[in-house]
C-alpha cells in the first residue's frame, strides 16, 4: 500500500480521538531549528473561537491487539490496515510544516505487540524529530497505558503534551465493552507523568539545565453515550481526574456507531447537545467552585439538555438568590446564569468606586436578559419578583431553533440526516 494510501486510512482512524487542542506552551525554536508552538496556536480541528484543523493528526498504526466494543481499529473489525514507518511519520510532519499546513503533530496508535513496542516506536517518532530535524512544533503524544515509566519520561522530553484516554468513567463499562483494559493501569501513567512534571518543576529554578517535561501537561477522553453511566458518573470521574493527576483538560466525546459494531453497542449516537452539558459543566467544576454533585440530581443523574448547567442549577436552588453585585463575594457572583470570569473581575473592580446599577451593568455587554432575575443592584430590581414564579424555566429555555441545530448537526454526522 503506498504512503497516500496509508495516510487516508490512518488520518481517518485518528479522528475519533478528541483528547488534544490547544497546549498553550511556549517553545523556543532552537538555533538552526524549524517551527516554534507560539503564535496563534494548535488546534486539531474547528475550536469554539473559529481556528482550524492545523496538526498532522494520524495513528502510527491501527493495528490492535485490543478487541475493545467501541473502537473501529479493535482486533476483530474489519476495517483496512495499515501501519507507518517512524522515517515515514517524521518526513510527512516535516513536509506538512515546510508547506504551513500544520503547526504540529498529534500521534496516537493502536497497541501492536505490547504497550512497550508501541509507545517505543511513538517516543522515536518525536525523538528524531527534535533532536535530527530540530523541529520546534507542537508534539502531542498518545500515553499508552501500561507501558514503562521510563518510556514516558522519554516521551515527556519530546512531546509538549501527553494524554492517557480513560475513555469510560467505570470500570464496570470497561469490563462490558473493553474486558482487558483497567483504569488502574491509565491512571498509573497518569500518576507517573504527575510526579515527573512536578519533580521537573521543582528542579528547575535551581538547576538551568533542567530539561521540559511535557509542559503543556497532560490530558485524557471520555466516551459519552456508549453505555448507561449518567453525566454524574462522568463529571465524578472527570473531577477525581483533576484532583487526584493535575490534568489540563478531559475531553468528552460523544460515541459514534461504528461499522459492523458489537451488538451490545447504542445504536445511535448520543445527542451533540449532551457532549456541549459536559463541556459547559467542566468549567464549572475548573474555574467557577462548582462540585460535580450540584450540577446533576439524584433523580436523573444527568444534566438538563434544555438549560446549561449553571442556569439550570440556579433554578433548582433559588434560595441561593437573588445575589447583591454591589456586595456579594465572588465565589457567589460566579454562580449567577449569564456572568463570566471575565465579567465577574470587571464588577469586583467598577464596586470599588461606586455602586452599580442594572444599566451599568448592560453596558458591560453581560447577558442581562438571563442574569436580572438573579441579582439586586443600586436602585432595584424589578424582575427579581419572577425568581419564585414558576414560569421562570420557560421564561429561561433557548428557542427551539437553537437546539435543534445540535440535533442537526448529531444526524449529519451519523448521516441520519
Amino acid at each position: 500500500m503506498d504512503l497516500k494510501a496509508r495516510l487516508a486510512i490512518l488520518a481517518d482512524a485518528a479522528k475519533y480521538d478528541a483528547s488534544c487542542a490547544s497546549s498553550g506552551v511556549k517553545r523556543k525554536t532552537a538555533p538552526g531549528g524549524i517551527g516554534n508552538s507560539e503564535g496563534m496556536g494548535i488546534c486539531h480541528s474547528y475550536t469554539p473561537d473559529g481556528r482550524c484543523v492545523s496538526l498532522l493528526k494520524i495513528l502510527l498504526t491501527n493495528h490492535c491487539i485490543y478487541d475493545c466494543s467501541y473502537c473501529v481499529n479493535r482486533v476483530s473489525s474489519a476495517v483496512k490496515r495499515a501501519k507507518f514507518t517512524v522515517d515515514e511519520i517524521v518526513a510527512l510532519t516535516m513536509d506538512f510544516y515546510r508547506r504551513n499546513y500544520i503547526e504540529g503533530l498529534f500521534l496516537s496508535s493502536g497497541v501492536i505487540r505490547s504497550s512497550d513496542q508501541t509507545m517505543e516506536e511513538m517516543v522515536d517518532v518525536a525523538r528524531k524529530l527534535r533532536v535530527e530535524q530540530r523541529f520546534g512544533g507542537y508534539i502531542h503524544l498518545k500515553a499508552v497505558a501500561g507501558c514503562s515509566r521510563e518510556l514516558l519520561e522519554k516521551a515527556g522530553l519530546y512531546a509538549d503534551r501527553l494524554s492517557a484516554n480513560i475513555e469510560l468513567p467505570l470500570q464496570s463499562d470497561l469490563d462490558l465493552l473493553a474486558p482487558a483494559k483497567k483504569q488502574v493501569d491509565v491512571e498509573k501513567s497518569m500518576g507517573e507523568i504527575r510526579e515527573k512534571i512536578l519533580e521537573t518543576k521543582e528542579h528547575a529554578p535551581r538547576f538551568k539545565s533542567t530539561p521540559k517535561f511535557a509542559p503543556g501537561g497532560q490530558s485524557t477522553q471520555m466516551i459519552v453515550g456508549a453505555t448507561a453511566s449518567t453525566d454524574a458518573d462522568i463529571l465524578k470521574k472527570a473531577s477525581q481526574l483533576y484532583k487526584g493527576y493535575s490534568l489540563k483538560r478531559v475531553y468528552y466525546s460523544a460515541f459514534s456507531p461504528i461499522p459492523h459494531g458489537a451488538p451490545i453497542l447504542p445504536l445511535k449516537s448520543p445527542p451533540l447537545i449532551r457532549e456541549h452539558r459536559l463541556y459547559q459543566a467542566d468549567w464549572l467544576l475548573r474555574f467557577y467552585g462548582f462540585k460535580e454533585s450540584e450540577l446533576t440530581t439524584p433523580e436523573s443523574g444527568n444534566l438538563d439538555l434544555n438549560l446549561d448547567p449553571k442556569l439550570s442549577w440556579a433554578i433548582r436552588n433559588r434560595q441561593f438568590f437573588p445575589v447583591d453585585v454591589n456586595r456579594a463575594p465572588k465565589s457567589h457572583l460566579l454562580r449567577i446564569p449569564g456572568l463570566g470570569l471575565k465579567s465577574v473581575e470587571k464588577i469586583l473592580e467598577m464596586r470599588r468606586f461606586r455602586a452599580l446599577r442594572l444599566e451599568d451593568l448592560g453596558k458591560m455587554h453581560v447577558p442581562l436578559h438571563r442574569m436580572k432575575y438573579f441579582i439586586q443592584a443600586q436602585g432595584g430590581n424589578p424582575s427579581i419578583r419572577a425568581l419564585d414564579s414558576t414560569s421562570l424555566r420557560d421564561l429561561l429555555s433557548p428557542p427551539a431553533e437553537q437546539l435543534d441545530l445540535f440535533q442537526s448537526a448529531t444526524l449529519a454526522r451519523t448521516g441520519e440526516g
